[in-house]
C-alpha cells in the first residue's frame, strides 16, 4: 500500500496516561510523536491484513470416510448412534 506524501492533519484524542508513556517511548527511540503513531497505524493494519488471510490447516485422517451404515445416513440418526447408551 502507497501512503503517498500527502499529510492529513488531524486532531485525535488520547489518554494522559498512555499519551505519556507514548511520549516517553517516542524520546526513546529518538522519533517524533508523530512517526510513532504512524509507526503504530502501519503495524496494526500490516498485522490486521495478515489475520484476515486465514487459511484453514489440513486436519485430514487416514480413512474411509463414514461405516457404511452411516454413510447416507441423516444428522439425528449419526447423533443417535453417537450418545447411544450414554442416558441423556
Amino acid at each position: 500500500m502507497n501512503m503517498g506524501t500527502h499529510i492529513m492533519k488531524t486532531t485525535i484524542e488520547i489518554a494522559d496516561g498512555l499519551f505519556e508513556c507514548a511520549r516517553a517511548f517516542a524520546a526513546k527511540e529518538r522519533i517524533t510523536f508523530r512517526a510513532l503513531v504512524e509507526r503504530a497505524l502501519r503495524d496494526v493494519l500490516r498485522t490486521e491484513r495478515q489475520q484476515s488471510e486465514f487459511k484453514l490447516r489440513n486436519a485430514s485422517v487416514a480413512g474411509c470416510g463414514l461405516q457404511a451404515e452411516f454413510r447416507d445416513a441423516d444428522w439425528q440418526r449419526i447423533r443417535d448412534a453417537a450418545y447411544k447408551g450414554r442416558g441423556n
